[in-house]
């Protein structure tokens, strides 16, 4: 891992939700409001929470095993898990769930996606022979 990628986990890290949140309510302003937010990059999860414009009750979604897979010359970004509180909702993230879905190449960003891939590169399982591969990004769909 890169120096720079390094410095960006340690400065995610330190991020205060309190901040996001904040970011996110501004964004975000008549649409809904953001109550929760937690990040993990190290173990992949996130989890948000946010009440819909209008709507007296709030909304969970939660995302595990997401990475960014490149072969060198196209990005893609997985997601292995996803889940709401409301079954709908996990309906239709079971659509996205397990596909990889490709990250238009916009020319701004092109230099950056490198370092988002290493940021957000897929987990390494090894095997008992030793050998390793690329967790495998399967849907987990919950119907409960």
């Amino acid at each position: 891992m890169s120096l720079i990628s390094k410095i960006i986990k340690i400065a995610i890290k330190l991020t205060p939700s309190a901040l996001i949140i904040w970011v996110g309510n501004f964004v975000l302003k008549g649409i809904a409001q953001l109550t929760e937010f937690s990040f993990d990059l190290d173990s992949r999860k996130v989890h948000v929470q946010t009440r819909l414009y209008g709507e007296v009750d709030t909304i969970d979604v939660w995302l595990e095993d997401f990475a960014v897979v490149t072969d060198g010359e196209t990005y893609e970004f997985m997601i292995k898990q996803a889940k709401s509180d409301r079954p709908w909702l996990t309906n239709i993230l079971a659509l996205v769930v397990g596909k990889a879905w490709k990250i238009p190449a916009i020319p701004q960003l092109a230099p950056y996606l490198g370092l988002v891939a290493e940021l957000l590169q897929a987990e390494q399982i090894v095997d008992v022979a030793g050998e390793s591969e690329e967790s495998p990004l399967l849907p987990v769909i919950d119907q409960g």
